[in-house]
């Protein structure tokens, strides 16, 4: 069974070799889908591909970063050539000022002047370069394997947090159930009264039926104020919640479910017809909506 995992975290990795050293950079943080950018050195475009690809075997949602950062290191002393067009052209230049005057200059001045040495860039074989991009790649894989060990340490945190809200959740659920037993009760009375005042007493009111008729009224009302159904079904997905927090990864699977614990919850209010129960129900909505927001830092 694979572990519940979060979408924060941070991975890194470093390498060398082949006249290189580089290290990357794994971030991420929450998305709804996966994202991921990369940033690399110049000349290194076909580590993007890559990278993508790894990411995608290992992560399902969330927006990641991968920053690869590389220096090539010093083989030593780098040759260095004189370009002599360009030497001889300042020397005419500065034969011709001596003619006028002008002080001759030193060696070390024209060394120094602007193209007069040369250090040729190095053919980087194919085979080596090919070499270090497999290596850097073998680190990108590490970056992202540690990334995602750092997002199963948010799962694991966050697994008994979730499981807390369920808990309540059905502790609440419980609650009102013992408390909609009363609304059959609640609603005949606060109905009976109401009559009362209209109709003190209905048999004698001269309107045939009217007794049946206040008597189906109020079967309708009770039957308008039953919560049962939503009971049931705010059980149902507390068995769900259970299951998906050991299935994952689960994170819109949780989203979507805490949409319909609360539209439960929302009806459950709206039928009530108790103080009791009114509580209830807005307590338990307080409780859902805490686990949703926990809920999007879930993969």
């Amino acid at each position: 069974m694979s572990a519940l995992s979060g979408m924060t975290g941070f991975g890194r990795a470093d390498g060398a070799g082949h006249g290189w050293s580089w290290s990357v950079e794994a971030r991420s943080v929450n998305g709804r889908t996966l994202d991921v950018r990369f940033r690399g050195p110049p000349g290194f475009d076909s580590l993007e591909r890559l990278a993508r690809a790894s990411a995608q075997a290992r992560l399902g949602r969330g927006q990641v970063t991968l920053g690869l950062q590389a220096k090539r290191l010093e083989t030593g002393t780098p040759t260095v050539r004189v370009n002599q067009p360009m030497l001889d052209h300042y020397l005419v230049l500065a034969n011709a000022l001596a003619e006028q005057g002008a002080t001759p200059p030193g060696a070390d001045g024209l060394l120094a002047l602007r193209g007069v040495l040369e250090i040729p860039e190095e053919v980087e074989d194919p085979e080596a370069r090919a070499a270090v991009e497999s290596a850097m790649a073998a680190t990108l894989d590490a970056a992202l394997d540690a990334l995602k060990l750092s997002r199963e340490r948010e799962g694991a945190q966050l697994l008994p947090v979730l499981t807390g809200f369920v808990d309540r959740i059905e502790s609440l659920v419980a609650e009102a159930a013992v408390e909609a037993g009363a609304q059959t009760t609640a609603v005949g009375e606060r109905f009976a009264r109401r009559m009362t005042d209209l109709v003190p007493n209905p048999s004698e009111a001269g309107a045939p039926g009217l007794a049946d008729r206040i008597v189906l009224e109020a079967a309708a009302l009770a039957a308008r104020a039953d919560v049962r159904e939503e009971l049931d079904r705010l059980t149902a997905h507390v068995a769900s919640a259970r299951t998906l927090l050991h299935q994952p990864p689960a994170g819109r699977k949780l989203d979507f479910l805490t949409q319909e614990f609360m539209r439960e919850a929302n009806t459950l209010c709206a039928k009530s017809a108790t103080t009791a129960l009114t509580a209830t129900g807005l307590e338990l909505k307080a409780v859902i909506e805490q686990l949703r927001e926990q809920v999007q830092n879930v993969e």
